[in-house]
């Protein structure tokens, strides 16, 4: 819906020419052994972790697709690393599959209750585990489209939550993130540098989360350059405060000095006319259900979309807030 309304680009679906990372975490070498030859090289990059500790660090330095998960191991066990990747906004969306000796109903429904996807018992099958790991794969993909490049929940994921609330008839407010002349960075440095500008993005939003959302609050990545935030009226011009100071300040970073001194970058179009692009900027549009009716994800996402002309015109960073208590 977003992605349609504000972009106009299509979803994605399950890439057959990527290799999905499969974390394996279990403290026996023999079973982690036993899974990673399991999985397809042409389909799957295993990755590996010894115990709980190891496997939230690589969590958060790998973003895999997907986690095989022991249930139990010394020290911090699987139940207690599952809990915790579901208490963070950049783990909470990925497929956790439990691997325990344990066969007991109450057990698994324990492991359920954690926020896990999956349970199996061991011994297992290796075929099933692989044909548990495609399906999980796929219905992640299919019903949150997390991005790869931030491990953001996608665009199925945010029409989700925001028809939740809707429904629901809380009061809440979506803030929708863009990044201000990315496509001529992007042109002018490369896609890799464009990709680390957009991780920089979604960390400062999450930073900024930490410091001024709460816990019912959801972020996503639309894909490419934009964002969407869904929490509280009250909390959404702090949340967006904070995240242009962030942006504001990291930015720079990524420009080369002579172009970081001037202000600008030089580009020049098809037609061989030059232009002058600024340090890029980030706009961020309000939309809330205040002092009107939100009735559809659509609506939300026409509103944003008025909004974000709007705030693009204007000079640098800035963010903006319907205003407008009825149709």
């Amino acid at each position: 819906m977003f992605d349609e309304i504000l972009r106009g680009e299509a979803g994605v679906g399950l890439n057959a020419g990527r290799k999905y990372k499969i974390l394996v975490v279990d403290d026996d070498p023999n079973i982690r052994e036993l899974i990673v030859e399991t999985l397809s090289e042409e389909r799957y990059s295993p990755i590996e972790a010894r115990d709980g500790k190891e496997a939230l660090l690589l969590c958060e330095r790998e973003r895999p697709d997907l986690v095989v998960l022991d249930v139990m191991m010394p020290d911090l066990d699987g139940l207690e690393v599952c809990l915790r990747l579901r208490g963070d906004l950049l783990t909470s969306h990925i497929p956790i599959i439990l691997l325990t000796a344990k066969g007991m109903l109450e057990d698994k429904l324990k492991g359920i209750d954690t926020g896990a996807d999956d349970y199996i018992t061991k011994p297992f099958d290796p075929l099933e585990l692989e044909a548990r790991i495609s399906m999980h794969l796929r219905r992640s993909i299919r019903d949150g489209e997390a991005s790869p490049l931030t491990g953001l929940p996608g665009n199925r994921a945010i029409e989700e939550n925001i028809a939740a609330r809707i429904q629901s008839g809380e009061k809440f407010a979506v803030c929708y993130a863009d990044l201000d002349d990315f496509k001529a960075y992007n042109d002018r440095y490369g896609f890799l540098a464009g990709s680390e500008v957009i991780k920089m993005t979604a960390q400062s939003i999450l930073e900024a989360l930490d410091k001024y959302g709460s816990e019912g609050d959801f972020v996503g990545h639309i894909g490419g350059d934009d964002f969407i935030v869904v929490t509280e009226m009250e909390r959404a011009p702090l949340i967006s405060q904070e995240l242009i100071r962030l942006f504001d300040t990291r930015i720079p970073s990524h420009y080369e000095p002579e172009d970081r001194e001037r202000g600008y970058i030089v580009s020049t179009d098809r037609q061989g006319n030059v232009h002058h692009f600024p340090i890029m900027s980030i706009s961020i549009a309000i939309v809330h259900n205040t002092y009107r009716e939100l009735d559809h994800p659509g609506k939300v996402a026409q509103i944003a979309a008025e909004l974000k002309k709007y705030v693009k015109n204007m000079s640098g960073s800035n963010f903006v807030f319907d205003r407008r208590r009825r149709d």
